[in-house]
């Protein structure tokens, strides 16, 4: 008897164990989804890779998610000098007027860049968007027609923009999509500039009279987030473009039309969660695969080299990628840096999951009469 109930004591036990696995222990799946959102969109940054979407291309309001365009375009004007952080702004009437969420600015301030940016970023200010966009334009109007071009140059097909902070009340087509904000997020990713500002919590400007407070929760409340932009009004309800890191991969994650802040942020984290449990990222650095022969060249030997290769795997896809290089035996002169020399192919279980090209690393050119005779002489002098 005894025996009996040790035994079914320890089935049961068992039993409650495999349970929890399965509650617990299980990666987050996508039909698990149930959200309160019209529009969901998940992707990797670095890749491009969707992890997960639901009605992803409807067109709808996206407040001051907009702003993602405007930070894009001012760090695209500070990277080529255009502007500059410690550039000072005069504040128009115009952008002073701006409602909704502001620093409060004046007619005639005058700011930095910087603060203005700042601002814009870590508590989406309409009126310093606008100083911004007029400061790089001389006019809002100016500036969105180049946040439109920009727009269609990223592939952003849905997506047509009337202003430049995301204020709707008197606007009729300012619209886009799930996906367009992922897209224009990835783009403005590549600025680690913004992620210093995307991160803050809390800051100042004005010599810290201007106290700002992220608009963005999950900053404080979620492991790893690091941005981007938050947005609500009537119109568009609550919107976000959810970026978080964690173990080198870079997710986005983009929430349209959502009947609360709280709902959207849960929905946020409940895809960032997802993503986090089922995909990995893999970076093979860049490098080089050793020295390719030249024939008829002034040197006998080309220098070689590769870019980096990034991938998202589903985690528990078994074995560990295998590399192979195939480099061609020889190249005639002249070569250009950069010319195809080979490629290197990743494979995973026998199967091939991605290539890259292998290049010349620098110009060789193709030696001449006078060029043979001497490396013929040396060569016999040599023997």
């Amino acid at each position: 008897m005894r025996n009996f109930i040790k035994n079914t004591s320890l089935v049961t036990a068992i039993s409650l164990i495999i349970a929890l696995i399965l509650i617990f222990g299980q990666p987050v799946s996508a039909y698990d989804f149930d959200f309160n959102a019209k529009s969901v969109f998940l992707m990797e940054a670095v890749t491009g890779k969707i992890l997960y979407e639901d009605n992803a291309d409807e067109k709808l309001h996206p407040a001051s998610v907009t702003k993602i365009m405007t930070m894009l375009l001012v760090m695209e004007a500070i990277d080529t000098g255009r502007i500059k952080l410690d550039d000072v702004v005069q504040v128009s009437e115009n952008a002073a007027s701006m409602g909704g969420s502001q620093v409060y600015l004046a007619p005639g301030e005058e700011i930095t860049v910087e603060d203005l940016l700042k601002s814009v970023v870590v508590s989406s200010a309409n009126d310093a968007s606008v100083a911004l966009a007029e400061s790089i334009s001389g006019s809002e109007e100016s500036f969105v027609e180049i946040m439109n071009e920009r727009a269609a140059q990223l592939g952003m097909v849905n997506t047509f923009f009337e202003n430049t902070n995301g204020l709707d009340d008197t606007t009729e087509k300012h619209l886009t999509t799930a996906r367009d904000i992922a897209i224009m997020s990835a783009e403005l990713l590549r600025y680690p500039k913004i992620l210093e500002y995307s991160s803050i919590w809390m800051d100042s400007i004005r010599n810290g009279d201007f106290t700002l407070t992220n608009t963005n929760r999950l900053i404080r409340f979620y492991s790893g987030a690091n941005g981007l932009k938050t947005g609500s009004t009537s119109k568009a309800k609550f919107c976000i473009s959810a970026t978080a890191i964690r173990n080198d991969m870079q997710l986005i994650a983009v929430v349209m039309a959502s009947p609360t802040r709280d709902t959207r942020n849960e929905i946020a984290k409940k895809l960032l969660d997802y993503g986090f449990a089922n995909y990995m990222y893999i970076n093979k650095n860049a490098g080089n695969a050793g020295d390719i022969r030249v024939i008829g060249g002034v040197k006998s030997n080309c220098a070689t080299e590769y870019g980096e290769f990034n991938m998202v795997l589903e985690r528990g896809s078994g074995k560990e990628i295998e590399t192979k290089i195939i480099l061609d035996e020889s190249i005639a002169a002249p070569v250009h840096r950069g010319d195809l020399v080979g490629k290197i192919e990743y494979t995973k279980e026998g199967v091939k999951i991605g290539e890259i090209d292998i290049t010349a690393g620098e110009d060789i050119g193709r030696i001449g009469y006078f060029g043979l005779l001497q490396k013929l002489l040396l060569k016999y002098l040599m023997i």
